[in-house]
């Protein structure tokens, strides 16, 4: 299953990794990616996160694929996980804060909520998240559930709107 929400103003395509769940292709991150594969592959906590029962141990994970980027804000990286953790929050108790959101944003928020919600819920609890970079202008985060480590990535307007945001499950470490 792939869902996207995408600001009309940018390129739509879609992001190379194990199948976008639900991704906002309004900066050029989308512009850069490639095709995704079939999303039959993805695990049971993404095909149906309602039956899963037990919390899972977090595999490692391997750093996230991405050009060479600039040195991050820090103000800029706060804000972002500040918002992050609002809209996953918001999204987890079923109500997504659209006030937070660009009107573009807002609107694929909620054409895609009934789908995109029970996925967020699914993964449980969340367990803490980690900034891992920027890519193409956005802030890359890894945010770990208690049942699915998860790529997030959100960007913010300079009046701090988000205007993209995009998650997937968390490409596994390569094996040593």
């Amino acid at each position: 299953m792939t869902t996207g929400f995408a600001d009309p103003t940018m390129t739509k395509t879609t992001l190379t990794g194990l199948a976008a769940l639900a991704a906002v292709l309004a900066l050029p991150v989308a512009a850069s990616a490639q095709s995704l594969g079939a999303a039959g592959t993805l695990p049971n906590t993404f095909d149906r996160p309602a039956q899963s029962h037990a919390p899972v141990q977090n595999p490692p994970l391997a750093a996230p694929e991405a050009g060479p980027a600039a040195p991050s804000d820090p103000a800029r990286v706060a804000a972002a996980e500040t918002a992050l953790k609002a809209t996953i929050a918001a999204m987890q108790a079923g109500t997504p804060n659209y006030d937070a959101m660009t009107p573009d944003l807002a609107a694929k928020v909620r054409e895609q909520a009934a789908t995109v919600t029970p996925l967020i819920q699914g993964f449980g609890t969340l367990n803490g998240l980690s900034h891992v970079g920027t890519q193409n202008g956005a802030e890359l985060f890894l945010v770990m559930f208690a049942n699915a480590p998860t790529q997030w990535i959100i960007n913010l307007t300079p009046e701090g709107k988000i205007n993209a945001l995009l998650f997937r499950p968390a490409p596994a470490a390569p094996a040593t």
